[in-house]
């Protein structure tokens, strides 16, 4: 699985907006200095964030895009799918009668894969934008923390009971 440079920037370039002000228009060449990404590809992508009502824009001397909402309100699952990044884990597409092996049979870990894209789901919806802005994003995947026992622990309790 692998999250693309679209889904990335998006995130980068909006945690800036949000950094600089939500209601402040910023010019996207300050945000492609900043960010080190491509104006050009940030202006792509800043025209999906448009049309997915996240970002609005005013052109001119003082124009620039800033957040429609406020950075708690954007979740980041949110700015990935309007910049049309799907995050796929299978290799098999989603409703497709055909499994992960190119045939009707899915592969023996297709159940693992499946469940992690719905975590990574889980958690892009559960951060907001300010929860990258005041750092509160480290961490926050620990809801289902590990046991304290060792793995070799659990199995041979298991096998003795």
């Amino acid at each position: 699985m692998k999250l693309t440079t679209k889904g990335r920037y998006a995130v980068s370039a909006m945690a800036d907006l949000a950094a600089m002000g939500a209601r402040v228009p910023v010019a996207l060449s300050d945000v492609a200095l900043r960010q080190g990404i491509s104006l050009s590809y940030l202006e792509q992508l800043f025209a999906k964030l448009k049309r997915s009502g996240l970002v609005e824009s005013a052109r001119g001397a003082a124009g620039g895009y800033w957040l429609v909402n406020a950075p708690a309100d954007i979740r980041i699952a949110d700015i990935i799918a309007a910049v049309d990044e799907e995050i796929r884990t299978t290799a098999c597409a989603g409703g497709s009668v055909l499994g992960c092996q190119g045939t009707t049979a899915r592969c023996l870990t297709h159940d693992l894969w499946d469940e992690l894209g719905r975590q990574i789901e889980i958690f892009l919806n559960a951060v907001s934008l300010e929860d990258i802005l005041k750092k509160r994003v480290l961490g926050m995947a620990a809801v289902n923390a590990p046991n304290e026992q060792s793995p070799d622990e659990r199995v041979y309790k298991g096998a003795a009971e």
